[in-house]
């Protein structure tokens, strides 16, 4: 793989992993749309397992708060941090579920279609542009400073379990697993900025998950020069991954996710253009 493949791959992979546009409908596109092949399963996986890196690194203290409730939990001690582990593992386990079954069938393969990200792309735009509609005028009417770092503090199981519903949805590429997770946030009444910290916080048992069965795949083959690929694509996409977190945290409780919203139905509408 070219060094030019491979900082491509991990540009796209490092600025749409926690944005509401797909990070895996863009990849599929990269190889569906162009000369370059499709960059396999395990590049696949080491690029989300860099954006792994960029958000555990973003949320430090909410890492050592998740170790901290892990301890509490085993110790049968009620607290904010055991509190936050069990929301996260409410709100992880339908996808584990949901991708464990797809993994199993023969639609996985099916799925990653320039087609599919296109109808995705478009239809999950509209209830996102719907929950940003919704939120925009609770803030108007009731427009108090939320402390945007207490949103999984108030989260109750149930809200935990219809996120987690909702982030199966991302198995579909095109949909975007911080779309869907940001809208069921935005619906559930949570602003702008709870939600996409609660969906980038989401993001961190499901990247790990797909990662490490990507490293014990890399180790079983032995292939060095595979693993030497696949760190730097996971180094790059990191890097690329933290900027836009700072950036994407910073921004989207001024501009709102109308921009997202026009780009992803633009791109599919592109798309479909482009494929008729």
């Amino acid at each position: 793989m070219g060094l030019d493949h491979l900082l491509l791959l991990a540009a796209i992979q490092g600025i749409t992993e926690f944005l509401p546009i797909s990070s895996s409908g863009h990849l599929q596109l990269i190889h569906g749309l162009s000369a370059y092949p499709d960059h396999g399963l395990i590049i696949d996986i080491a690029l989300h397992a860099g954006t792994l890196v960029a958000v555990m690194a973003y949320f430090h203290r909410d890492v050592v708060t998740l170790f901290t409730g892990t301890i509490d939990i085993a110790r049968g001690h009620r607290s904010s941090a055991a509190h936050l582990v069990q929301v996260l593992v409410i709100a992880s386990l339908p996808v584990f579920l949901a991708g464990a079954a797809l993994v199993a069938s023969d639609w996985a393969s099916a799925l990653r279609t320039p087609e599919t990200v296109a109808w995705a792309s478009i239809i999950f735009a509209i209830p996102l542009w719907l929950s940003d509609r919704v939120q925009r005028h609770a803030q108007a009417s009731d427009p108090v400073d939320n402390d945007h770092h207490s949103a999984t503090a108030v989260l109750s199981p149930r809200q935990a379990l219809i996120i987690g519903l909702t982030q199966i949805l991302a198995l579909i590429p095109g949909a975007s697993r911080a779309g869907v997770t940001i809208t069921a946030g935005l619906f559930l009444g949570f602003d702008r900025t709870q939600a996409a910290r609660f969906s980038m916080l989401l993001a961190m048992p499901v990247i790990a998950a797909f990662a490490l069965v990507g490293l014990i795949d890399l180790i079983r083959a032995g292939d060095d020069q595979a693993l030497g690929t696949a760190l730097g694509a996971a180094a790059l996409a990191a890097v690329f991954a933290f900027a836009t977190i700072h950036i994407f945290l910073r921004v989207t409780r001024r501009i709102g996710l109308l921009p997202f919203v026009i780009y992803r139905i633009g791109l599919g509408v592109c798309l479909l253009y482009i494929i008729a």
